[in-house]
């Protein structure tokens, strides 16, 4: 007894060290307990992926072969790490064939892509930027048309990763995010995504999965990291300050837009059997006797565009990928632009949303829906678009919708997820 008081009594004397102590223990303490909890996880993925490499295949099949197009610099220089301590080890253990191509330099990704030959499978390991780079550059091949249909798995390895929740099942675990988008593609199933076909006047095109953003909102999200040292307060002192600085903020814009497609039914997963011997016979001779009726050519009507001028603080032109699985009755892309009678007041507080939700509109807010669409700014516009959370210097552009026309591995909890919302 008589050690345990000189114990207390020695913690009360030395109170600051002991303080100091015992918040480096729970911190120690608390990040052991996560790291041991991630290896649980890890070894619950491994024992899922043995199944899939435990599977027996014929004497006249192979196995599947990926390329993997990995952006080290992803997330701070972690990507790398995090690829290998999490991925990698899954697509071994389900007998995946893959090859990893390291990008060097941003804008490398194109080049790869327009150099790589076919694959079963391409994987994208990366953020926003990596993305969008691997897109771009596969849409620009002249066999853009064959290589389209390879599936694309993606997986969430930067600081931005804006198509993942449409994808893979949500989690505040970053190791577990990976782990089950990693499991998604082994799975095999996949769902097609709308992309975006953005052009300016001289440029090649740049292909976008979210969209394109214009505006105050947009000029504000990309200083308010500038701001960390405010903590949970920086995101409203940036709106803030930048109201003080240019307010108001409005912007005109001219929207040149084609009304949205009629979607053409989904094609049949497998292809109807072939009828029978006797039955083509008949059907041959019929159309001997009877040849069908040629009808005249459809006289194509033209394109019946429309304009509309408009007074907002931000301008959005965004897919319907957010929820892929989405029945639509038309190809469309949504063009959303915010009312320009925002107050300072409104205007912190929607920002404020939308650091959260780039894609979040107010109810004022003006949508049209559109196929195709052209964008002219007054002269002397500057500033920039985001377009899928990369800068590019605003400029008039063309912004067509090529629908449904990548094919990405989906996981099948998250797509009954997604349906569940649409009930």
């Amino acid at each position: 007894m008589a050690r345990v008081v000189k114990v207390f009594r020695t913690l009360r004397n030395h109170w600051k060290k002991s303080t100091v102590a015992v918040c480096l223990l729970s911190y120690g303490g608390h990040w052991l307990y996560g790291k041991h909890c991630d290896n649980l996880l890890r070894r619950e993925a491994c024992l899922e992926a043995k199944e899939f490499g435990r599977q027996i295949i014929g004497s006249q099949e192979r196995l599947r072969k990926a390329t993997v197009i990995l952006n080290p610099a992803a997330s701070r220089g972690k990507a790398n790490n995090l690829f290998e301590k999490n991925a990698a080890p899954i697509l071994h253990l389900a007998g995946v064939d893959f090859t990893i191509v390291k990008t060097d330099f941003e804008g490398q990704a194109k080049k790869l892509i327009e150099l790589m030959e076919q694959t079963d499978m391409l994987i994208v390991a990366g953020g926003d930027g990596t993305l969008q780079e691997v897109i771009t550059g596969l849409l620009r091949r002249p066999d853009q048309d064959k290589f389209s249909n390879t599936p694309i798995g993606y997986i969430p390895l930067g600081s931005h990763n804006s198509i993942s929740p449409s994808l893979h099942l949500l989690s505040d675990n970053r190791v577990n995010h990976i782990l089950l988008a990693t499991l998604s593609i082994l799975k095999g199933e996949t769902v097609p995504l709308d992309v975006l076909q953005i052009k300016g006047e001289t440029e090649q095109p740049v292909f976008a999965l979210m969209g394109l953003r214009w505006g105050a909102f947009r000029d504000v999200a990309s200083t308010i990291s500038k701001f960390w040292y405010l903590g949970p307060l920086k995101t409203k002192a940036a709106h803030w300050l930048k109201t003080l600085r240019e307010w108001p903020l409005v912007r005109e814009v001219t929207i040149t837009y084609l009304p949205p497609n009629l979607r053409p039914p989904d094609l049949p997963a497998q292809k109807p059997p072939r009828p029978n011997l006797l039955h083509r016979i008949v059907r041959r001779f019929k159309n001997y006797w009877n040849p069908p009726i040629e009808e005249p050519p459809k006289i194509e009507e033209p394109e019946k565009w429309e304009e509309r001028t408009l007074s907002t603080h931000e301008l959005c032109i965004h897919t319907h990928n957010k929820n892929p699985v989405t029945r639509r009755l038309y190809d469309a892309m949504k063009i959303s632009a915010e009312p320009d009678d925002f107050t300072v007041s409104e205007f912190i507080a929607v920002g404020s949303k939308k650091e959260k939700d780039p894609h979040i509109f107010t109810k004022a807010s003006t949508e049209l829906e559109a196929s195709a669409c052209m964008l002219q700014l007054p002269e002397g516009t500057g500033g920039f678009y985001n377009i899928d959370n990369e800068e590019y210097e605003a400029m008039p552009v063309e912004v067509r919708l090529l629908p449904r026309k990548l094919n990405f591995f989906i996981s099948a909890e998250r797509r009954n997820e997604l349906l569940l919302e649409l009930q």
